[in-house]
Order: C-alpha cells, then sequence, then structure tokens
C-alpha cells in the first residue's frame, strides 16, 4: 500500500460479485480497489456505480466467505492496467493477463489501460490487404480482410472452437512476417484449455500466439475483462510496435451471460431475454477496437466467436453482434452431422469488406467472379435437392442434375476439406476444376476471358478425406 492509498471501512452488503459500502471522498468511477479480507486475504476489483452515498465494488474473485465488519477496502486512485510486452507472446495467461503456463513472470513494457475505446473515425482507415485462414469456405466466399470483425455464429455441439483454434493457428498474412495472434476464451472447460494449448503447440505457431483463457471455474465476472486484456495487448503489438494481428475471441456468448449476471446483480431493468439494455453499447465497446489508424503500419483484426442459443440467429446476442460486425460465417447442423468439416454453410456467410482485400486486375476480377458462379450454382443445386424431396431425380434434366451433382461435390471436396490447412491457390484448383462439371453456358457469372484462361477439361472431383 502506498503513502496515497485510502482505506475504507464501513462495507454494507453483498449481492452476488458486488460489494456495496459508504462512498468516500475522492473515489471515481471505474477506480481499482484492493479488497482485504478479515483474515487478511487480498482480492481485487473496480468501482462499477456511484449512487449518491454509496460506491458499488465489483469484486473480481468473487465475495464469497467476505466478513463484511472486518473488509476494509483500499483505494488506489488508477483504473486496471495490463502490463504488456512482446513477451507476452508464446505464453499462457489467465483472463487477466496472469502467466499460467510455468514461465518465468512477464516484464512489462508499459502499462496500459484495459478499458480501452473504438478507434476514432476520423483517424480509422478502410480495411485492406487478404488475410488467408487456411480454411476454404472462407478464403474464396467470405474473405478475412486485415482491419476487419467477422464474427463466426455457432450452435451447441458444434466444431466452432475447433475452428477458431484452426484459424488462429493457420491464418497469416501473405508476404507480412510480423503477423501474430492473440486468442482469448472465457468460460471454457479445463479440459478445452488443454486443447486449445495441444492444437497451439503442435501447430508450430505457438511463438505468434498469446493466450488469454478464463475457465468456467475462475470467476465470472473476469470473463468481462479477459477480452478487453487481449485487445489491449493487440493495440499495443499492433498500433505500437507495427503488427498486424488477429484477435480470436471465443465465446461471447459466456461474456455477455457474464454481463447479464453483473446487471441482474445490480437490480438493472433488463432488456431481451435478461440481458442489459446497453447489451449493443457493450459489445460495440470491444469490436470496434478494430480497424487500421492513419499513418500507422499495423492493425487489429478480430474474429469472434458466437454460441447462438437453440441455434436461433435472431437472439440478441448474434443478433447485435451481426449490426455491429462487417459480415458472419455461419455453422450449419445438418452438413456437421453429414460429416462435413468444417460445416460451413456458405449461404448465409457474408464479407462486407470482401473486395477490399482480394488482390487488383485480373487476380480480383478472378476471385470475384469465381466466388459468384460457386455460390449461385451452389444456392441452385441446394434449390433442387428440396425439389427432389418432392419429384424425385428422374423428373430432372440432364443439367438439373448437373446442378444437383455440383452442390453434393462442393460440399464434398471445397467445404468439408477435412482438418487439413489450404492456400488459396489450392482452393482455387478445386474451385475449377469443380467448375469444370457444369455445362459452359451456365458459368454466366464468369468473364470468356477468364474462362477461356483458367476452365480445364471436366474431371470428376475426389472427396477431400480421400485418396
Amino acid at each position: 500500500m502506498t503513502l496515497s492509498t485510502i482505506r475504507v471501512r464501513g462495507a454494507r452488503r453483498l449481492a452476488g460479485p458486488l460489494l456495496v459500502m459508504h462512498r468516500s471522498p475522492g473515489v471515481s468511477l471505474g477506480e481499482e480497489v484492493v479488497v482485504v479480507c478479515g483474515d487478511g486475504e487480498r482480492r481485487h476489483g473496480s468501482v462499477v456505480e456511484l449512487a449518491g452515498d454509496l460506491v458499488v465494488v465489483q469484486v473480481y474473485e468473487g465475495t464469497a466467505g467476505l466478513d463484511l465488519p472486518g473488509t476494509v477496502v483500499e483505494l488506489t486512485g488508477e483504473t486496471f492496467r495490463l502490463g504488456v510486452s512482446m513477451g507476452m507472446l508464446g505464453r499462457v495467461m489467465d483472463g487477466r493477463g496472469r502467466p499460467t503456463d510455468g514461465g518465468p513472470p512477464i516484464v512489462p513494457e508499459r502499462l496500459v489501460e484495459a478499458t480501452g475505446g473504438a478507434i476514432n473515425p476520423a483517424a480509422r482507415d478502410h480495411p485492406q490487404d487478404f488475410i488467408e485462414t487456411g480454411v476454404s469456405a472462407i478464403d474464396l466466399l467470405a474473405s478475412l480482410v486485415r482491419g476487419q470483425k467477422l464474427p463466426i455464429f455457432t450452435g451447441a455441439g458444434l466444431p466452432g472452437n475447433d475452428l477458431a483454434a484452426r484459424i488462429a493457428t493457420g491464418a497469416r498474412l501473405l508476404g507480412d512476417e510480423r503477423f501474430v495472434t492473440v486468442f482469448a476464451a472465457m468460460g471454457i472447460t479445463r479440459r478445452e484449455a488443454d486443447e486449445f494449448r495441444e492444437a497451439f503447440e503442435s501447430s508450430g505457431a505457438v511463438d505468434r500466439i498469446a493466450s488469454f483463457l478464463n475457465l468456467a471455474d475462475d470467476p465470472a465476472i473476469e470473463r468481462l475483462l479477459t477480452p478487453r486484456c487481449a485487445l489491449t495487448l493487440a493495440e499495443y503489438l499492433g498500433f505500437e510496435l507495427g503488427m498486424n494481428v488477429l484477435v480470436v475471441l471465443t465465446d461471447i456468448a459466456a461474456y455477455c451471460d457474464a454481463l447479464r449476471e453483473l446487471s441482474t446483480a445490480r437490480e438493472e431493468i433488463p432488456g431481451r431475454r435478461g440481458y442489459p439494455g446497453y447489451l449493443y453499447t457493450d459489445l460495440a465497446t470491444l469490436f470496434e477496437r478494430a480497424g487500421r489508424v492513419r499513418g500507422r503500419s499495423g492493425s487489429v483484426s478480430i474474429l469472434p466467436l458466437v454460441t447462438m442459443p437453440d441455434d436461433d440467429i435472431t437472439h440478441p446476442i448474434p443478433d447485435l453482434t451481426g449490426y455491429i460486425t462487417e459480415g458472419q460465417i455461419v455453422l450449419d447442423r445438418d452438413l456437421h452431422g453429414r460429416g462435413v468439416t468444417p460445416p460451413i454453410d456458405v449461404l448465409p456467410c457474408l464479407s462486407r469488406v470482401m473486395n477490399a482485400g482480394i488482390g487488383a486486375g485480373r487476380t480480383r476480377a478472378e476471385h470475384r467472379a469465381v466466388a459468384d458462379q460457386l455460390y449461385a450454382s451452389y444456392a441452385r443445386g441446394r434449390q433442387l435437392r428440396r425439389l427432389v424431396t418432392v419429384i424425385g431425380e428422374a423428373a430432372l434434366s440432364p443439367r438439373e442434375r448437373a446442378l444437383l451433382e455440383f452442390a453434393d461435390g462442393f460440399e464434398r471436396s471445397l467445404v468439408g476439406q477435412g482438418p487439413g490447412r489450404r492456400s488459396l491457390d489450392e482452393t482455387f484448383g478445386i474451385a475449377w476444376r469443380l467448375l469444370a462439371t457444369l455445362p459452359r453456358a451456365d458459368l454466366i457469372r464468369i468473364p470468356e476471358a477468364i474462362l477461356a484462361t483458367n476452365l480445364p477439361a471436366p474431371v470428376s472431383v475426389p472427396d477431400a478425406g480421400k485418396p
């Protein structure tokens, strides 16, 4: 305790993770505090509300076991600050940035307020440059762009975490060796944490990944700090050190549930599905920290994973996330049941800034044309698949049968790539072989000059997982 630290007694009541106490002169909103229990145990927290003569303190470790008469609150006069450094790459930390991998302490290069803030629109630069994730359905049809925020919508039991880990280890910015990943997981089990660690170590990319892991048995309130700590490190690496950073956040639903728990403890009027009315604003304070800043070479891109309760894309969490972000990747339960890995349903997928990152000249024209043609042909094949259940396949014309077979091959070979990573060139090779199975007259979205240069002779397309 420093000489400027103020010690306050007079705790009045407990409400979940909140401690209500008498207001002391000089206390400020967002101030970091230390809660000293009667037995000498020290817990940390922050001031979340000032109401008349009362102060509400959010205790990160929870209030279980606190003895009100013997509890002392130390006011530090500072907000929560995270010590950041390049040394955090390759390390595993808890939700507040403290090492949990048994390695040496992290020596901070700077102390930065973790609350952060959205990038000033006047200083924001437009996203650009293609980030190759190694996942064909994303790279070709809903491309991730440097400085973009692109969520993954998944459901309970779907391999959303597997896809998040795959992108965290396999993503790269072509021609850039200063591309790193900050991975933040909220409310995960110990088994899931071990799986993430193993995935990172086996990928060979562990030295360029900083991991913040908040476990299910950690305080729920700590989940509100986890993504902010991850983004604070990302901003330091990107905007101060000039690196290009991809931030993977999983699972936003766990973050929102912790926010709802805090809102309930504060006895706030609930909004949709019990979530606080400021859920949209709170999520925006996270996602709008992504982007590029004029005059700086680095960038921060965000890939949040959102579990949709009951697979409901209109649920408040995915609904509000979609309003803030620039597109979405959607996982499908039916594809997963048929063994397609990863089970990405490309029809509802979208990347609103895709055109800014898919190259220039002929490369850009080819990418856009091939993506449009694949989307249109697959959508038509899906329609015919439903029609077949009514009239039978025998009633289809040869042209319609080709589209139906194309849809099946598209799911098996391009979307269902299996566990391996694919380069964009490999993805284009498969796409062109798929298009070669269709009548040339159906390829109306691709200019003739591009067809003449790239379309191979018709061949059969093998399944991705078979030799």
